[in-house]
């Protein structure tokens, strides 16, 4: 049996990461876990994130899979490196990969970051900018409203304009010519957030370098998928399964006309 990767989410945002995956690594099979019955995980103490993530990775492992993505900014800022000393198997993040991209792309060094308020707390992404670019200005907002409106799949409507000016119009007095969207819902907001920040601002969304992270990871350990067996992908969501499913089947689109998928939903929760 082709072992999986196993990518977990707060919620949708994860899809943003899924859809990558199956772009660049068609071959491979994924097994999703969206946490939408206990999003958004940005307001909540490391304490929950951490306990959230131990739950939804012991539930993935039933499944032996050679990869664990994390796929949610808040929980690989506070869960990471707990998760990593729990298997035996590699565990990825997503903010490494979104902080080596803005560094690549940045003509002026200054890098905005948004993200949850777990997040930008964290001082992850700064910490991980720093150390790439010691000189880099790093200006961070918390944006606590963008993940309700995706997880409502309200993507594009004037209170979403609102909410997205509202939150982040204030950082285009600074020189910021690359933003990192940290938060895998965030590109669900693309277009607006383009729209507020303006054109010519290098928006980062980590799923492409995560998915070439893992296809680096996987291709040294010898593990990428080698047979022209069409994976069957499964993912499971703790909330409605409804919202969950269309949101899924709007923004993977032809990727998931390609794969067969299978629904499912866990008894974790």
């Amino acid at each position: 049996m082709q072992q999986p990767i196993a990518i977990l989410d707060s919620g949708v945002g994860g899809l943003t990461v899924v859809k990558e995956v199956m772009r660049q690594l068609p071959r491979e099979k994924i097994i999703y876990f969206g946490d939408t019955a206990r999003t958004p995980y940005g307001p909540r103490t490391p304490e929950e994130v951490t306990r959230f993530t131990r739950e939804i990775v012991d539930y993935l492992i039933q499944f032996h899979p050679k990869m664990i993505v994390i796929a949610c900014n808040t929980a690989t800022a506070v869960a990471l490196a707990d998760i990593r000393s729990r298997v035996a198997i590699p565990v990825v993040g997503v903010i490494n990969p979104g902080a080596r991209a803005a560094v690549g792309r940045t003509k002026t060094g200054c890098v905005g970051v948004i993200g949850t308020e777990g997040t930008i707390k964290s001082g992850a992404y700064e910490q991980a900018l720093r150390e790439l670019s010691p000189h880099v200005q790093v200006v961070s907002e918390a944006c606590p409203k963008f993940v309700p409106l995706v997880e409502q799949g309200n993507f594009r409507s004037i209170e979403t304009y609102d909410v997205v000016r509202d939150s982040i119009s204030h950082m285009r007095t600074y020189p910021i010519d690359t933003l990192i969207l940290g938060c895998t819902h965030y590109p669900f907001l693309t277009d607006t957030i383009s729209e507020v920040m303006g054109g010519e601002v290098n928006l980062i969304s980590s799923a492409d370098e995560t998915a070439r992270e893992i296809s680096t990871i996987l291709q040294d350990k010898r593990k990428l998928a080698r047979n022209d067996q069409v994976p069957v992908h499964q993912f499971f969501c703790s909330g409605d399964p409804g919202m969950f499913k269309l949101i899924a089947q709007q923004w993977l689109g032809e990727q998931i006309e390609l794969t067969p998928v299978v629904w499912q939903i866990p008894n974790i929760v």
